[in-house]
């Protein structure tokens, strides 16, 4: 069942008189933003970014210093600079990914964004279990590990903490009582009912993928997941589940129980109903579809085409879907709850997008997209070369004369030892690719002393 949100709605004030400048040096940060992720022609300069960077962040200590004298500094209050700030600041966290910078604050900040947006249709739908929330509990302790370490080094320092350091951190509290509220919904629920709640979100999943399908084409597995329900609906004693040791009734029944009756309501409409989704709610639907394929196809081909900033667009796309619902629905044309079977529809594609998004960026690589190129190219030889010695065979040095040569002309591209940009900069990742580099070295030595052996 949903949990209760972690906080009010948030209402949006008013811009005060002397907030007002800074929102429009913000609103040309962001333009400028803009204008450089439309640049593909070349290859993001750090000056570039981490000047624009420095320039944000004074506007931000201006922000603050205003938000205390009007008793504003909490982290409910809300007005449209708030929503100019954040997307500036999800901006540069896309800018600081491509540039390899990956372990510095300001990358964090668009990963806390998409994990929010990801929990907060977590709590609407009420359909996950704990390995939904492990990987997002991981990555939550890794930003805390870093955001702790940079705040005790500022107090060491005797400094005051910096402006990023602040906003993430609050968007890093924001996140941690989100997964705290989520993870006690789970938590209440007895060990014997767990693998029951498990097959039952198992089930409303299966349910809401089968309603993507033709009618006809669904009704088989809709049928074998009825039976499924049934028997579970049989195990209930008095319509309560109870411990199978001691017979009292277990704890989390209201889960539970909630859990089943959603899915017979879900498996009933299914059932039921010819097109899962109205016709005036079909656009919003394509739309979904569309941004699901191009970031599934984004997925599969990252490594070769993907600039972090790409990602920028589908962000804002998703958070203006995100904005049509109310109260975690979607409404049709003349204003009313959509169907049940159209909801969950809508909403589970939503919930992939977000999560397509952050494993995009959960994959970015900390090597900076001018280096990426050769960061590729030595991935590739290295799985060649694995390949090779898993299922090559004896190696003579003629057979082994092309990667050898592969190799030569990657090392040869160091100069005093590091990789250099076009403009003769040391880009971000250079342990990286070093890595990769001295590993296909090994391998290499490796495949050479066996045909030796030989």
């Amino acid at each position: 069942m949903p949990i209760q949100p972690a906080s009010c709605p948030v209402v949006e004030q008013t811009v005060s008189s002397a907030e007002q400048p800074i929102l429009n040096t913000l609103i040309g940060i962001r333009n400028r933003l803009a204008a450089l992720k439309k640049d593909r022609g070349n290859y993001y300069r750090p000056d570039d970014i981490v000047g624009l960077y420095n320039e944000l962040l004074v506007q931000v200590k201006y922000l603050q210093g205003v938000r205390v004298d009007e008793q504003h500094d909490n982290d409910t209050f809300k007005n449209r600079l708030d929503s100019v700030l954040d997307e500036c600041f999800q901006l540069f966290s896309l800018f600081y990914l491509a540039l390899g910078k990956n372990k510095e604050i300001p990358a964090t900040y668009v990963q806390l964004v998409t994990i929010k947006q990801n929990f907060e249709l977590m709590n609407d739908t009420g359909v996950y279990i704990d390995d939904d929330l492990s990987p997002f509990q991981t990555r939550l302790k890794e930003i805390r590990q870093l955001v702790d370490a940079e705040t005790n080094k500022e107090y060491e320092d005797n400094d005051t903490p910096r402006p990023e350091v602040l906003l993430v951190s609050r968007r890093l509290r924001q996140c941690e009582k989100e997964i705290a509220l989520l993870e006690e919904t789970t938590r209440v629920i007895d060990d014997d009912l767990t693998p029951v709640y498990s097959e039952l979100v198992h089930i409303r999943r299966r349910l809401t993928a089968l309603s993507f399908l033709p009618h006809d084409s669904a009704m088989p597995e809709a049928k074998e997941l009825q039976k499924r329900l049934i028997e579970i609906d049989d195990l209930r004693v008095d319509d309560r589940f109870v411990d199978s040791e001691t017979g009292k009734v277990a704890a989390g029944q209201t889960q539970v129980v909630g859990l089943l009756e959603e899915s017979f309501d879900r498996l009933h409409d299914l059932m039921a109903e010819g097109s899962t989704v109205p016709k005036d709610m079909m656009p919003l639907y394509d739309r979904l579809m569309e941004i699901r394929v191009q970031l599934e196809k984004l997925l599969l081909t990252s490594r070769w085409t993907l600039r972090e900033t790409d990602l920028w667009s589908y962000q804002v796309q998703l958070q203006d879907i995100d904005a049509m619902r109310r109260n975690g629905q979607f409404k049709d044309t003349s204003g009313d709850p959509a169907p049940q079977q159209a909801q969950a529809a809508l909403n589970f594609l939503l919930h992939k997008c977000y999560n397509l998004v952050y494993k995009l960026l959960s994959s970015s690589e900390p090597v900076a997209e001018s280096l990426m190129p050769v960061h590729n190219q030595l991935r590739t030889l290295r799985r060649c070369l694995l390949e090779v010695k898993k299922y090559g065979g004896p190696m003579s040095v003629r057979d082994l004369y092309p990667y050898q040569m592969k190799l030569s002309s990657i090392d040869n591209l160091r100069s005093d030892g590091k990789f250099l940009d076009d403009e003769g900069h040391i880009p971000e990742g250079q342990g990286v690719v070093m890595s990769l580099l001295n590993e296909c070295y090994d391998l290499m030595y490796e495949l050479m002393a066996a045909e030796v052996d030989e």
